[in-house]
């Protein structure tokens, strides 16, 4: 079960902290957790845990396709594996290993993206990744995920712990929102909400879930009421609750950190066109390359604010029937 906190602010977590002290915690119990990263240690935050778990740290070097084709090898021998490396090198540069060397040979391997679309900031186009949920959604049976806040990633990676499949979990690697009260769990594959509302429903995930709220809260002052949902399992995508939603509100905004070609929305359309049409419009990169700058020029840059995502629930509200 999940609380949402009164207000929402900066945590003063950093995301690769709490990814590396869960797996620290986590690791001595049980034994065949084993981390990889791909000359990204300090990026990612894990030298605590190389340095309290050296054979059990595995550093790859600047050889992603090597490093997917080691964890699934380790899950072969009966390890639990986490690899990372930033995401646009955590996805398409290794898209194949993670297809056939992971997936179709039914292993159990965790990849960790970090850094995902414009929180990748300076390091600019090369490292922005807004495809890398696109190119992963249709390899059969991986499990896509994206916290928004340190709360969800603690409790999603204590979980993958002891999940078996293929994982990708798409992470902001500094301060994240602060969303969820601690002690909150979460169930993979079911979406949260957040906020009731009765005119329109917003499907965020990742720091976009903020952006929502914000939205929501905007909306709320001109009589419209927005329900807010945090979709962070984008595979399997909950069907159930997309469906239900747009029978009560009648109309959809989708809002992501990621191209909208193949993306959450989507992602979220596959399912309204097969259940119950409404009308839909989607917040996100329209179909663009990344490009250096701070996070803040680059939201206002690609359209993923607050103000986007009520301009866009004002369009859908106008489309309803």
């Amino acid at each position: 079960m999940f609380k949402v906190l009164e207000w929402f602010e900066k945590s003063p977590l950093l995301m690769r902290d709490v990814y590396c002290n869960t797996l620290v915690e986590l690791a001595q119990d049980n034994e065949d957790i084993v981390v990889l990263d791909a000359d990204l240690v300090s990026s990612s935050g894990m030298k605590p845990f190389f340095a309290k778990y050296p054979e059990r740290a595995i550093q790859c070097g600047i050889a992603e396709a090597n490093m997917i084709g080691i964890a699934a090898g380790l899950s072969a021998m009966g390890k639990v594996p986490f690899a990372h490396s930033f995401g646009s090198f955590a996805t398409r540069r290794v898209c194949d290993q993670i297809m056939i060397s992971a997936a179709y040979a039914k292993q159990n391997v965790r990849i960790v993206g970090s850094d995902p679309g414009i929180t990748a900031a300076y390091n600019g186009g090369t490292h922005m990744p807004f495809e890398d949920m696109g190119v992963l959604r249709s390899i059969p049976e991986i499990t896509l995920i994206e916290p928004a806040d340190p709360v969800v990633l603690a409790d999603i990676i204590k979980q993958l712990a002891v999940l078996r499949g293929v994982f990708y979990i798409r992470m902001a690697r500094k301060n994240a929102a602060a969303i969820y009260e601690d002690g909150s769990t979460f169930e993979i594959g079911h979406g949260n909400v957040l906020l009731p509302g009765d005119d329109v429903t917003i499907v965020a995930s990742g720091i976009m879930v903020v952006e929502a709220l914000k939205a929501a809260a905007i909306l709320r002052t001109e009589d419209i009421s927005a329900r807010v949902i945090d979709m962070f399992t984008w595979k399997p995508i909950d069907a159930g609750l997309i469906e239900g939603c747009a029978r009560s509100t009648g109309a959809f905004v989708t809002a992501e950190n990621h191209n909208i070609v193949g993306g959450l929305g989507s992602a979220v359309a596959e399912v309204l066109s097969t259940t119950f049409p409404v009308p839909l419009e989607m917040v996100g990169v329209n179909d663009r390359f990344g490009q250096v700058g701070t996070e803040d020029f680059l939201r206002e840059e690609y359209g993923l604010t607050a103000e986007n995502i009520v301009a866009a629930a004002k369009r859908a509200i106008a489309r309803k029937v």
